[in-house]
């Protein structure tokens, strides 16, 4: 992967430009993706995707999309739940390295390919800072999802604690980038820190969420505010 020069600056990537450098990226990192994940969040990760699954609160046999779906882990954990997964990722690299056996494509996830009101939720983990058009984002969802179905969306945080933002500044700052260069990729793991910047505030989010056709749409954070979560449902 060409690293972007705009990564080693305070200006990030926007447009066609982030959408490309992106992709690339996750390309780069799949092989150890799941390895670095463990290590730099101390598997709290697996409890963040499994709580992001039962926040969906979907009846067993329902159809669900995860978005940004990687190598597969909130795939296995929606099956694990009796739901039925559907894996779409921009990365042809990560839906090679899926390991969950759900069915894959290759898509945008701001244009899927997949009718009006056909699914009965959405998950999406770690990615709505990757994307180009985050309101593009919601009201995709809010196309794809039928009336009465849910979303459950997760991603970094910024905590709100001083003690614990100062820490994990440090942390996310500073050793996140080092193991990720050890042990996989250096330039995508320089980029996630500084990822968190693209996002808006929660109540921006859940603003956004609403005005797409989610009117109960929530915001949390989880583990003090290392991620968050949004969920909500279709009008």
């Amino acid at each position: 992967m060409t690293e972007p020069a705009s990564w080693d600056t305070e200006t990030l990537p926007e447009g066609d430009e982030k959408k490309a450098a992106v992709r690339d990226m996750f390309d780069a990192i799949a092989p150890r993706y799941d390895l670095v994940n463990r290590i730099m969040t101390f598997r709290l990760d697996v409890r963040w995707r499994r709580k992001t699954v039962r926040d969906l609160a979907l009846p067993a046999g329902a159809t669900v999309l995860d978005l940004a779906s990687g190598t597969g882990d909130l795939c296995i954990d929606l099956r694990d739940a009796g739901l039925v997964p559907i894996s779409v990722d921009l990365s042809y690299g990560m839906l090679a390295a899926d390991r969950s056996g759900a069915p894959r494509m290759q898509a945008d996830i701001l244009n899927l390919p997949v009718p009006d009101a056909s699914v009965d939720g959405v998950i999406c983990g770690f990615a709505l800072r990757n994307l180009v058009d985050l309101g593009a984002f919601f009201d995709e969802l809010a196309r794809v999802v039928r009336p009465g179905g849910r979303i459950a969306l997760l991603d970094v945080g910024v905590p709100r604690n001083k003690v614990l933002k100062f820490g994990n500044d440090i942390y996310f700052g500073k050793v996140v980038p080092k193991i990720g260069a050890a042990l996989s990729n250096g330039p995508a793991y320089r980029y996630l820190p500084k990822s968190v910047a693209y996002l808006p505030e929660p109540d921006e989010m859940v603003a956004m969420l609403q005005r797409s056709g989610f009117a109960d749409a929530k915001h949390a954070l989880l583990s003090g505010g290392l991620t968050q979560q949004l969920t909500g449902t279709r009008n």
